[in-house]
């Protein structure tokens, strides 16, 4: 049976250390919040499947192999005529990030609601998307909308991240995205104070749980970077962040937590126990060079200190 369905646009990923100029060296990868949470609730133990569509082209050839050597399973990932999402990246030494999209009319962005007919075969326990998955087209959105549906009517844990981005929609159409989905969501993870206060108005993470829940979400887990999150599921209660022995690059590093907290929670640990192997797990992602480096089984590069200060999940 599989555990988690994880619905989203995989990308190609072109990283560096360096400002983003002609001559730049950039290591291929691959990434995106849909792959990097199928990752890392695979990671976590969970039998994961991706639902997404990707090119019909040698990018889309090694994305799926390489998604496949992490151990999720690839069998409902359509292939299509269109070209493959991607960005480029710039870790600099402090961590902090510079990012670049290309994914205008991408593959991902086809995504349809039929393409839903895997939540009616594999029944997963968890089915997990995101704002990101939402506004990159018209129809991920009603794809979206009905996996959460689907989720909701059979009894299903879904979970929604927000991952609000201004390049990919506004913040008004966000919190609408956000408000529709919630009587349907188990679990919602906005950061505070970024997405609290663009789609709820407030940088208090105890107001933006309770507004959650009071639109239907049944759990709300607010990440607060350095200062750890805070968990709101009738009752509100905080964890500190586990600090990164090494920064590298904080890319991926919600998405780690996120993925892990789903794969967790679908295996039967509850919400507080999830939450502290997320935790664990999201300080571990930040030691390697791109958003999947740390499960590449790449060695830490010393390009930032040590600290227990940094901000980890955003």
């Amino acid at each position: 049976m599989t555990d988690v369905v994880v619905i989203g646009e995989p990308l190609v990923e072109f990283a560096g250390d360096s400002a983003l100029a002609d001559g730049a060296p950039l290591r291929l990868g691959f990434s995106g919040d849909a792959l990097n949470t199928a990752a890392a609730a695979a990671a976590a133990g969970a039998q994961t499947a991706l639902l997404a569509r990707v090119a019909a082209d040698e990018l889309g050839d090694a994305l799926v192999s390489f998604a496949a050597g992490l151990g999720i399973d690839v069998s409902h990932v359509a292939r299509v005529p269109a070209p493959q999402g991607a960005y480029l990246v710039r870790a600099d030494a402090t961590g902090d990030r510079q990012f670049c999209y290309l994914r205008r009319g991408s593959a991902g962005s086809t995504l349809q609601p039929a393409d839903l007919s895997l939540l009616d075969q594999a029944r997963p326990r968890a089915v997990l998307s995101s704002g990101i998955t939402w506004a990159i087209s018209d129809s991920a959105a009603a794809t979206v909308r009905l996996a959460a549906r689907m989720t909701a009517d059979r009894g299903g844990l879904f979970v929604y991240d927000p991952n609000y981005r201004p390049r990919l929609t506004s913040a008004q159409a966000a919190a609408a995205a956000l408000r529709a989905l919630m009587p349907m969501t188990s679990l919602v993870t906005p950061s505070c104070p970024v997405e609290t206060v663009a789609l709820l108005g407030t940088d208090d993470p105890r107001t933006a749980a309770d507004t959650l829940r009071s639109l239907g979400a049944t759990a709300a887990v607010i990440t607060q970077g350095a200062q750890g999150v805070s968990v709101h599921d009738g009752t509100f209660r905080e964890y500190p962040a586990v600090p990164a022995p090494l920064v590298v690059d904080q890319t991926g590093a919600g998405d780690c937590f996120t993925g892990t907290m789903t794969a967790r929670l679908s295996l039967g640990d509850p919400l507080d126990r999830a939450v502290e192997a997320a935790l664990a797990a999201a300080a571990a992602a930040v030691s390697a060079t791109g958003a999947l480096g740390h499960l590449r089984g790449e060695p830490p590069r010393e390009i930032a200190r040590a600290t227990a200060e940094r901000p980890l999940i955003c």
